[in-house]
């Protein structure tokens, strides 16, 4: 199949192009953040969520670059065009950016969809039983770990089995390794929810290790936010293991989570096995501009970083002071230890507008708590407090 090339020229005319289709164009609030800001985020929330700290979603709270806004912003006179050109030159850059090829990148409507469409590649029932498919099994994942793919698995018609984490809530890659056979091993690195790594040398000695007919998704969704030296993102092993597949996403440092934008690294053959089962164009003209652009804006993870890393340290130092030991966070939350059944307290901040993780069974006196900006953690700090006098 041929693929569109498109130089920034060309998107440039587009832009032009698509005035022609315009009735009226809604302008986004492009005011420009604090000198070493990112910008404040929504200006007005909806009667549903107006008053409330939302920090149960992992969300970025200081939302996209202005450079991404103004991007948007520019786009909506293309709204009545179909995204292909712009997918393309999405496509181009990040196989730029990550060193590979451009049939390596597949483009998902958020990492969402990735984890969708390799669990409905890669998961479902055995050969050997009724309905089998050949090169599908069953889903191997951490226990706790993201859920989604869990879902997606068992739509499937798969078996899920679940690996406890180790003591220091790495994935006990050896466990796993010895449970799969065929299917998927789906490993998320920084771990959700509880923030920490898997060493990046046990991860390398594990993929080497793996079976070549057992497929690995190594979901780095909160990558940007790792800062030990014990991790690594694995796309630079790519290129030597057929069976590994990295997903990432823009809805975390790049404060994208609304627009839905993200991605798969892989070899063109695992890409081709995938692309069957995405929906055509599901991602849209918006979230694929934004994304230009966030990649293009030089400072929007460097300071991405540093605010998550001093509202964190703020939190942190807080809960410390109250005896409340956390996981050591490589992410943008922590979960830390409430000494308690947490399922009340969560209902409590809930009723004071404040909302946090959900309930993760595997660690039933942990709370996931997303780090927002320091006048929501005050706000947090002050009713958790109050719930737990």
């Amino acid at each position: 199949m041929n693929t569109i090339s498109i130089s920034r020229r060309n998107f440039a005319r587009l832009l032009g192009a698509g005035a022609a289709c315009a009735v009226a164009r809604p302008v986004l609030s492009l005011a420009g953040p604090t000198p070493g800001q990112l910008p404040a985020g929504p200006v007005a929330p909806s009667p549903a969520t107006a008053g409330v700290v939302r920090l149960s979603s992992n969300e970025n709270p200081y939302g996209p670059s202005a450079t991404a806004l103004k991007a948007m912003n520019d786009a909506f006179v293309l709204a009545c065009r179909y995204p292909d050109e712009h997918a393309d030159l999405l496509v181009e850059t990040l196989a730029k950016i990550n060193g590979v090829s451009r049939d390596q990148i597949l483009l998902g409507d958020g990492s969402g969809e990735i984890l969708k469409i390799s669990a409905d590649a890669f998961t479902g029932p055995t050969a050997s039983g009724n309905n089998g498919s050949a090169g599908r099994g069953k889903l191997i994942v951490a226990d706790p770990t993201f859920e989604a793919i869990l879902h997606h698995a068992s739509v499937n018609g798969a078996e899920n089995v679940k690996v406890p984490l180790t003591a220091s809530f790495s994935h006990d890659l050896s466990k796993m390794a010895a449970a799969a056979k065929d299917g998927l091993i789906y490993i998320c690195n920084p771990n959700n929810p509880t923030a920490s790594i898997t060493p990046k040398n046990d991860v390398r000695e594990f993929i080497a290790k793996v079976p070549r007919q057992t497929m690995i998704l190594i979901d780095e969704a909160y990558h940007h936010y790792a800062e030990s030296p014990d991790y690594e993102s694995v796309i630079p092993l790519v290129t030597d293991n057929a069976n590994l597949m990295v997903a990432r996403t823009f809805s975390k440092i790049y404060g994208m989570a609304g627009l839905r934008c993200g991605y798969c690294v892989a070899q063109r053959e695992m890409i081709e096995r995938m692309r069957p089962h995405q929906s055509w164009d599901s991602v849209n003209i918006m979230a694929l501009t934004a994304a230009i652009a966030s990649l293009n804006d030089p400072d929007q993870v460097a300071n991405g970083r540093r605010l998550n890393s001093e509202a964190k340290a703020f939190v942190i130092g807080e809960l410390d002071k109250m005896g409340y030991t956390q996981i050591p966070s490589q992410a943008n939350f922590i979960m830390f230890n409430v000494k308690r059944p947490v399922v009340p307290l969560i209902q409590a901040l809930k009723q004071r507008n404040v909302q946090v993780g959900r309930l993760f069974p595997a660690l039933p006196n942990h709370m996931r708590l997303t780090i927002g900006k320091k006048a929501e953690m005050e706000v947090f700090l002050s009713a958790f407090r109050q719930v737990t006098a």
